[in-house]
């Protein structure tokens, strides 16, 4: 290959990362892609028909929705080994924003379930190209962790009405479910909750000594054949009923201005929560198969393929971590493996669509049950009871609210505690007042290390973060607790500005009135560690003037020494910066 087809290959990779690796593809990594594509394939068959019934449509929809977005995302997507398609977090979303719209599994319900999976869609694309992948960082894992092990319960007991064979008013509220299910024992119907308890043992058995084995289509062949041979379905046992044949053609969705207002707030919540979802699940498999995923190009990829799937007759798609998991451990290598995926269900959806006539709607609820029950983040809990316990006050939080309140308004409060926690740091950074260490030019936190000396009359002051409007006030409450509390009285503060990276307007401002009220208590304020670029402002707003080039030291012990009397052969900035 030459170096120009080199190049243009970079090129084009960074608009289609397909060009990233077809290529260059190996032909040994082909079995590993080919096993890889049929395993998730017999897995998503039934888990795309189970996550279509949570979200309140028909199970073909999770089938529509598990073929073109799947090519779309394995062409635009940076991970090798994501699989993407229906997962029941999405889902879950899907049937809370759309239910006080439309009937679930009537024909208005599946065309709004279309049109939020464009909406979500083109909300990624274009956070995408505005390259606003970093959006994800501003929600803490804990309050994730909170969030999903609530809503994994939620999902969980929506299932129950199709476990128990019962008939139960949709709700988010797990104690409301839980009630009417108990209201309601008297009849619950065997044979259905027979099959449905029976096919969880089997998935959890499964799941724990055959991983790879594919389980959910075993307890689907197995139920099948039990309701038919018995004709359970004479018998109260619910089931799938007819399920069209044939692939879905592309249309746009009948949407109009009023509908587009009353999807938008839920198409933003998938957008981003299908986003974190799928961009922890990506990086996590990166890491260890040691390449890279670009988060920017990640929402194209995920927004293309959610647009796919509103023009396909599809719901919105993400990536999931279980079906990723069993993709990896198969020997998946690059996207043709999704691409194989997509493949067999389309030959599902041409040729074999009847043999789920007889399948129950109880053997999808305990595929659902037994998938997300294993969201619930014990080790989390654990973790961060030894570690840090004000983070694990923030996973209860949004656990709680999400749990109470319901899915949007959990997730709406986790977004809000996310926040609230982020700004609580930046506006109350971490401070030290420190000492020199026995014997060398080394200076620590005195909280930290009780044998370091300290000056009579001088505090060394060390502020974690950068200056700007929003903790600028703090700094100035530290320094006046500081004087306040001094024994004896300060003559002299020192800045150690090693933290600080940066230093807006508001800050300089303030620093001028911090200098002018130190300087009426007869306190000195010096500066040592300044990085060039907040050096910079200072010099050019005149504080830099203002306080004396002599009150600037490169490094914390020259300071000290010029100001606890040891001047011989010190240098200030200014001697320096004169040169």
């Amino acid at each position: 290959m030459s170096k120009t087809d080199s190049l243009m290959i970079n090129l084009l990779g960074k608009f289609f990362p397909v060009m990233n690796w077809l290529p260059r593809y190996r032909r040994e990594d082909l079995p590993g892609d080919l096993g890889a594509g049929l395993t998730v394939a017999v897995m998503l068959i039934p888990q795309g028909m189970a996550y279509a019934l949570l979200a309140g449509l028909p199970p073909i929809t999770g089938l529509y929705a598990s073929v073109v977005p799947l090519v779309v995302y394995a062409l635009f997507g940076t991970s090798r080994q994501l699989a993407v398609g229906p997962v029941a977090m999405v889902s879950l979303l899907v049937a809370s924003g759309i239910g006080h719209l439309a009937e679930p599994n009537s024909a208005q319900f599946v065309a709004l379930a279309a049109v939020l999976a464009l909406l979500a869609g083109l909300l990624q694309f274009l956070m995408g190209l505005a390259r606003m992948g970093f959006l994800v960082n501003f929600l803490s894992h804990p309050v994730i962790s909170g969030f999903t092990s609530a809503a994994a319960l939620i999902i969980g007991f929506s299932q129950l009405k199709h476990l128990l064979g019962i008939h139960l008013p949709r709700s988010e509220q797990v104690y409301a479910i839980l009630w009417n299910a108990m209201r309601q024992i008297q009849d619950i119907n065997m044979p259905t909750f027979i099959i449905g308890a029976g096919s969880i043992v089997v998935l959890l058995l499964l799941r724990r000594w055959k991983p790879l084995f594919p389980a959910a289509l075993l307890v689907v062949a197995l139920s099948i054949l039990t309701v038919w041979f018995f004709r359970l379905d004479a018998h109260g046992v619910a089931i799938v009923g007819e399920v069209p044949r044939g692939l879905s053609s592309p249309s746009l969705p009948h949407f109009s201005a009023d509908t587009v207002a009353a999807l938008l707030p839920i198409a933003i919540t998938i957008s981003l929560v299908g986003f974190m979802e799928s961009i922890a699940v990506a990086k996590s498999f990166a890491a260890k198969n040691r390449y890279e995923v670009d988060a920017n190009q990640e929402l194209i990829g995920l927004g293309l393929a959610n647009v796919a799937a509103g023009l396909f007759g599809g719901y919105p798609v993400t990536g999931g971590f279980s079906r990723t998991a069993v993709n990896a451990r198969a020997g998946a290598r690059s996207g043709l493996a999704s691409i194989i995926t997509a493949a067999m269900i389309a030959l599902t959806l041409l040729f074999l669509t009847p043999l789920f006539y007889f399948l129950p709607n109880a053997v999808l609820a305990a595929i659902i049950m037994a998938a997300v029950f294993s969201l619930i983040d014990v080790k989390e809990i654990r973790h961060l009871y030894k570690v840090k316990r004000s983070d694990l006050l923030l996973l209860i939080l949004a656990f709680f609210a999400t749990l109470i309140l319901g899915i949007e308004e959990g997730i709406l409060l986790s977004i809000v505690a996310s926040l609230i926690l982020v700004i609580h740091k930046t506006t109350r950074p971490h401070t030290a007042i420190l000492g020199q260490m026995p014997g060398t030019e080394i200076y620590r936190n005195v909280a930290r290390y009780p044998e370091v000396k300290t000056f009579a009359g001088v505090a060394i002051f060390r502020f974690d973060a950068s200056l700007y409007f929003a903790n600028i006030a703090y700094l100035k409450d530290r320094l006046q607790e500081i004087a306040n509390h001094s024994e004896p009285a300060l003559r002299a503060i020192i800045f150690d500005a090693v933290s600080v990276n940066d230093i807006d307007s508001s800050a300089d401002a303030a620093l001028r009135e911090i200098v002018q009220t130190l300087r009426s208590r007869g306190i000195d304020l010096y500066f040592s560690n300044l990085k060039g670029p907040v050096r910079d402002v200072l010099k050019r707003s005149g504080f830099y003037d203002l306080l004396g080039a002599d009150h600037f030291f490169y490094c914390t012990h020259d300071a000290v020494r010029c100001v606890v009397g040891e001047e011989a052969g010190i240098r200030h900035e200014g001697q320096y910066l004169a040169r």
